[in-house]
């Protein structure tokens, strides 16, 4: 009983062992995914911090880079003298070089109702002279004493630009007028862009005004209020663009869904117009370095695991190899005895095959014996019936007597029917087989059926193939088979409402097939096998003796061939013939 249970407490140990290790490798990946995903995470946030530092950085360079331009030009003379109405014509050539040195969009002097009256674009196509700009905040603010910064679209050009504009005062101190600067920024947002990172600017009311990405510029972070809406409106500040909102949103963790991908965002503000400088880092990169870490981990502990089972396979193989002679043996030992037992299988489906048959060949004695005593008996006397009764026939003149005479020798020729079916197993045929061609058998078989099968409510289909299908046979007792077969099926379809018989003659291989198939009730579950037995039949009593199937099984068994039958597909009963075909015998 130990030893018996010795195995499986082996296996039980060993699976716990397994699950142990397993629970506890997936602890140590849990822990190590939440420690290195908050590792990696923090790295790639320092790292967006200090990438969204130097794109703050390029970008307060380059708003501060002219924030003086405009208070200089705001002491030149030429200036002064213009709002004064003096060589206007002279200033607009000097701030046309001014702007084209420095590299500015535009540079534009206003009166104090805030109508240009010079400017840098003075010859271009679309200029601001004549355009009056008292509505801009960055006017407003100058006048009143400020200095005027201010993002728009322009409402000439419509580019956007960034606006800086001071106070212009006389030689007395008075306010005479706003001189501006217009610096355009696209350049900027060019170059990130071409860096390939998510980088955006906002300013106060949430609307992006500058981006790496064109399809983000002037959509909101979040909905701006009405009033506000109106006011932004009022100043014409973003021209006709619709401030739609992106699709953002902020989670509690820092980080930002836009556009139904995740990143980090780090967030910088900006020393100048309330603006804030956003930077996006791909979110994915640290999960990336985070599967990396833990795949590697697993990888590791599937090597030891691996290892440790190696070696523990190896101890049980050296342990298994002592029992491998034992097992060989008992393996063959059972391979004996399985090809003994298949054997002694064998021998007795032999056996039962032999019995049937010594069973069938014991009914068809008694049955000879018995035929050969009933035709010997009964051949006499049925004839002097019939001759006595044709000598009645001659002198009968009363129709009633000439009916029972008739019904007398219908009787006479039923029993003579019998006596004909019972003479074949008193006297097997001992004729010789022919080479026939089972067209002919068939053809033969239709001159005796010629009323059977010219019956109007019968649809008799024919199949012949057009060359030759020749058979070794006896014609005259193959017909007889035939014949059998057709009256039974159409004995089969005497209460059917379609009435229908297909014959086929063909070939397969090296052996001929002859089928007759019916649309009548069909065989059921009965085999061939019942169906030929002696006395078995499906007629209502005094119809048949059902010896035709027996008749027919014995004469295609003499004819070295086969009789089956099975129940058609659209009902009825198949019965088929194969029988070797010449030719094939002859190369056997």
């Amino acid at each position: 009983m130990k030893d018996t249970l010795r195995p499986d407490r082996t296996v039980v140990r060993r699976g716990r062992w397994l699950y142990v290790f397993c629970a506890v490798s997936i602890a140590l990946l849990a822990i190590l995914f939440s420690a290195s995903f908050s590792y990696f995470k923090n790295a790639e946030l320092e790292l967006a911090q200090n990438r969204g530092s130097i794109y703050r950085s390029i970008l307060v360079s380059a708003l501060d880079r002219f924030q003086h331009l405009p208070f200089v030009l705001a002491q030149d003379p030429l200036v002064i003298a213009a709002l004064e109405g003096r060589d206007r014509e002279g200033l607009n050539r000097r701030l046309a070089a001014f702007a084209d040195r420095a590299k500015l969009d535009a540079i534009y002097l206003m009166d104090r109702s805030g109508l240009t009256i010079a400017a840098s674009n003075h010859d271009a196509p679309v200029t601001f002279l004549g355009q009056n700009y008292g509505f801009r905040p960055y006017f407003r603010e100058a006048l009143a004493g400020r200095r005027g910064e201010f993002f728009a679209i322009g409402a000439t050009t419509s580019r956007p630009g960034y606006f800086v504009a001071e106070l212009v005062r006389g030689p007395d101190g008075r306010t005479n007028g706003v001189i501006t600067i217009k610096l355009d920024l696209s350049d900027l947002a060019k170059a990130w862009a071409a860096g390939g990172e998510a980088v955006l600017v906002s300013n106060s009311d949430g609307v992006v005004v500058l981006s790496s990405d064109p399809s983000w510029l002037y959509r909101t972070l979040a909905p701006i209020p009405p009033e506000r809406r109106t006011e932004i409106d009022a100043e014409r500040q973003f021209g006709d663009e619709p401030l739609s909102p992106l699709d953002w949103s902020e989670t509690e963790d820092g980080r930002v869904d836009m556009d139904g991908r995740g990143h980090l965002h780090v967030q910088l503000p900006v020393s100048r117009l309330g603006w804030t400088l956003h930077f996006l880092a791909d979110g994915s990169r640290v999960l990336e370095r985070v599967l990396f870490t833990v795949g590697a981990a697993a990888v590791v502990l599937a090597l030891l695991l691996a290892l440790a089972i190696f070696l523990r396979s190896e101890r049980i193989r050296a342990a298994l190899r002592a029992s491998q002679a034992d097992r060989r043996q008992l393996q063959e030992t059972n391979l004996r005895l399985e090809r003994e037992i298949e054997e002694r299988r064998v021998a007795e489906r032999r056996l039962e095959s032999a019995h049937s048959e010594l069973a069938r060949a014991s009914k068809l004695a008694a049955l000879g014996q018995l035929a050969a005593s009933v035709t010997h008996e009964l051949g006499q006397p049925i004839a002097a019936m019939r001759n006595y009764l044709a000598a009645e026939e001659l002198e009968a003149e009363a129709p009633a007597q000439r009916n029972l005479l008739t019904r007398l020798g219908d009787l006479v020729r039923r029993m003579e029917s019998i006596t004909k079916q019972l003479r074949f197993f008193a006297k097997p045929a001992a004729e010789p087989l022919l080479e026939t061609d089972l067209r002919d058998v068939l053809e033969g078989a239709r001159v005796v059926l010629e009323h059977e099968l010219g019956a109007p409510d019968v649809d008799v289909s024919i199949h012949v193939p057009d060359e030759a299908v020749p058979v070794r046979a006896n014609r005259l007792r193959l017909e007889q088979v035939l014949i059998n077969l057709v009256r039974n099926s159409m004995d089969a379809m005497q209460n059917s409402d379609r009435r229908s018989l297909a014959i086929r003659i063909g070939t397969a291989g090296s052996r001929a097939f002859l089928s007759v198939q019916d649309s009548g009730h069909g065989v059921g579950d009965r085999s061939i096998e019942q169906l030929q037995e002696p006395f078995h039949t499906t007629r209502a009593s005094g119809e048949g003796m059902g010896l035709g199937l027996a008749i027919s099984s014995a004469i295609i068994n003499e004819h070295d061939g086969t009789l089956s039958v099975e129940n058609g597909r659209a009902g009825g009963a198949v019965f088929c013939i194969e029988l070797p075909l010449a030719i094939g015998q002859e190369a056997a």
